[in-house]
């Protein structure tokens, strides 16, 4: 914390306790109704206690967003890790279907062939057949190759390919009236990252390829306009990027908008 103290109070408490936070991003982007990541999920059995069976006000908060679940045109999932996913599906008559019916579902085509082709524990299996397969099942999952430079999948709206936690994981570029945002997925979990890139998760597939993808991330966006929404970071989610000291920060930006978390 000595050298980041600009992380208290909003991101870490006065011993250095990290907080963290799980959101998703509900937008609107030429007419379409975007959601980016659908976070934890109501009612799932998760290895996770604090995850485990969750009973939230997420549906009832997005609608009063204006984002009623049957009327979201594209849910853009940033990779498929179990929060990240969880809202894809909710309960109806025992079997698990799609919350978001007339939406198109995106994931990279890497991340899926990765676990797909992997020996998954059980609590992961568990996550897909009531989270990824039933979205899969019903014709809404799309699959995407996403280039080097990044791959646009609505008007104004870019994959760009951040491996390393996963290997297909993407962030999201979201532009408008000259005007760029980015959401980091999980190739920045924490601002303390950003003072220190080679920070990694303990469930980073490959950690040196997302210390590598962190800092040229960071890189490409530091002392530029584009703002910066951290999936995992506690509100103030938004900021800029600012080189400091060698490494990066987070200035938080004042926001009209709070996003809509598990």
């Amino acid at each position: 914390m000595s050298r980041t103290p600009w992380l208290s109070p909003d991101f870490a408490d006065e011993q250095g306790l990290l907080r963290l936070a799980s959101h998703s991003f509900a937008l609107e982007a030429n007419g379409m109704r975007v959601l980016v990541d659908t976070g934890i999920g109501n009612g799932k059995p998760r290895a996770n206690p604090a995850w485990n069976n969750l009973n939230s006000d997420y549906e009832a908060r997005l609608r009063a967003a204006g984002f009623a679940p049957e009327n979201v045109d594209l849910v853009i999932l940033t990779h498929l890790h179990t929060d990240h996913v969880g809202w894809n599906t909710r309960a109806e008559g025992g079997t698990w279907v799609p919350t978001f019916p007339n939406a198109r579902y995106v994931t990279s085509r890497t991340e899926w062939d990765h676990w797909a082709g992997v020996d998954m524990e059980e609590a992961r299996r568990q996550m897909f057949r009531d989270s990824v397969h039933p979205v899969r099942e019903a014709g809404l999952f799309d699959l995407v190759d996403v280039a080097d430079e990044g791959t646009d999948v609505a008007p104004g709206i870019r994959l760009l390919p951040t491996p390393g936690h996963t290997p297909g994981q993407v962030a999201v570029e979201v532009s408008s009236r000259g005007e760029t945002a980015l959401i980091t997925g999980d190739s920045v979990h924490h601002p303390v990252q950003m003072a220190h890139p080679e920070l990694c998760s303990c469930v980073d597939t490959a950690p040196e390829l997302a210390a590598r993808t962190r800092s040229r991330l960071l890189d490409s966006l530091a002392d530029t306009s584009t703002l910066l929404l951290g999936s995992h970071f506690p509100p103030p989610t938004a900021g800029h990027v600012r080189r400091e000291d060698g490494g990066y920060r987070l200035v938080p930006a004042p926001s009209e908008d709070t996003p809509v978390g598990d």
